[in-house]
């Protein structure tokens, strides 16, 4: 099960396009599930979020070194100033989510249920997954978006 992939916001539309590309049953990724919040990792985040007053989400990935900022039309109209605040401290690029990836995450549930800056941070490059010679560089280009992201 794919757990970004659990979160009701979209999660239909998520299902139709992974289903669309063969992901119909459990695999190691890209399956969507049978239902949203279906696994006990999903819900228990799902739990916590709700049990709490967050001003901003970053989701962590890691592949691509980019930063998504939006879910649909639902990013607050200060989500791309701090998306490009955490680029110029980061290095890292910023995007539009490409469609096939745009339902169900937990940055996208985020975004649709509050209405507050949500990010997606994708983290190092290369083959997934990354090794852990990487860490120290993935961190260093993430402070300044860690630090920044404590302060809005």
């Amino acid at each position: 099960m794919d757990l970004n992939l659990q979160f009701p916001a979209g999660w239909e539309e998520a299902r139709r396009i992974k289903y669309e590309q063969g992901f119909t049953s459990p695999a190691p990724r890209d399956f969507v599930g049978f239902y949203p919040l279906s696994t006990p990792e999903a819900i228990a985040i799902y739990n916590f979020i709700l049990k709490h007053n967050f001003r901003l989400m970053l989701t962590y990935h890691t592949q691509g070194e980019v930063i998504y900022w939006q879910y649909l039309n639902y990013a607050p109209s200060n989500s791309l100033e701090i998306a490009n605040t955490f680029s110029k401290n980061s290095g890292y690029s910023v995007a539009d989510v490409p469609y096939n990836s745009s339902f169900a995450g937990l940055k996208d549930w985020f975004l649709y249920n509050y209405r507050r800056p949500g990010f997606t941070i994708e983290a190092g490059k290369g083959i997934n997954p990354l090794p852990l010679s990487d860490l120290s560089n993935i961190f260093e280009d993430n402070f300044g978006i860690l630090v920044l992201g404590m302060l809005q």
